[in-house]
């Protein structure tokens, strides 16, 4: 770069503006208080991330991925599904009192936005919008070894942000959202679950096929963090009796 060439400001508005829009398509609408609290939680990830951006971008040995990578696609989808954990975990705290869950539901929606943010950096390191012209999962399908999450699609099966492994539905975002108590606690963690088992299959991809080491090794940090708060999600619905019927 010659000394007239500047690097592109991390914390330019239309990159940002991307982002947040890419992320509030992937979440059902919600009451003001509770949006205004996960916009406040995203915006603060996405500050951060251009943060780290910054320094990325002065280090010359990395390299960019391309639109269509792995890496890309990755980046994109686990932020929208990461997205949805920070929605799920804000509102189980905004219907429980139990102090432990509560706990367990904060270090999710704050270890997941910092993660949101470090992937928005990524993308704009790499000169990448933040919101692709390939279908989500895309990155996936064009791999039959991953081939549980990535059928052919046919008439029936999900698309979109639907099409995600453990993507929880609209449908179950309304009852989450009219439940309180303990009735909550059990549905916020009988959809965490298959959540978390969908964000493992997608991180462990990367692990296996993504270009860049930091990615490769950020979606390694996924796995064996979530593989190990799956066994205390499993142990806190169990204490409460299971799944809700229905």
């Amino acid at each position: 770069m010659s000394t007239a060439q500047q690097a592109p400001d991390p914390l330019q508005e239309e990159p940002a503006a991307q982002h947040r829009s890419a992320l509030a398509s992937a979440l059902r609408p919600l009451g003001p208080a509770t949006l205004a609290v996960i916009a406040v939680l995203v915006t603060l990830a996405l500050v951060a991330g251009a943060l780290i951006g910054s320094a990325l971008v002065r280090q010359p040995a990395l390299t960019a991925a391309g639109d269509s990578s792995v890496d890309a696609g990755f980046a994109r989808d686990m932020s929208v599904h990461h997205a949805q954990a920070v929605q799920l975990s804000v509102l189980v705290r905004d219907r429980s009192t139990d102090d432990e869950l509560r706990a367990v539901a904060l270090d999710m929606l704050t270890s997941q936005q910092q993660q949101i943010g470090q992937m928005y950096a990524w993308l704009q390191m790499w000169g990448l919008p933040q919101a692709g012209a390939d279908a989500p999962m895309a990155w996936m399908a064009a791999d039959h070894a991953h081939g549980g999450s990535a059928a052919a699609p046919g008439d029936d099966a999900p698309t979109g942000h639907a099409a995600m492994p453990g993507w929880v539905t609209a449908a179950d975002l309304a009852r989450l959202e009219a439940a309180d108590g303990v009735d909550a606690e059990r549905l916020f963690l009988q959809l965490m679950i298959p959540h978390h088992v969908g964000g493992v299959e997608m991180a462990q991809a990367a692990v296996d096929r993504a270009g860049q080491a930091e990615v490769r090794r950020l979606a390694a940090g996924i796995v064996a963090a979530q593989t190990k708060e799956l066994t205390v999600l499993q142990d806190l619905l169990d204490a409460r009796g299971g799944p809700l019927p229905g």
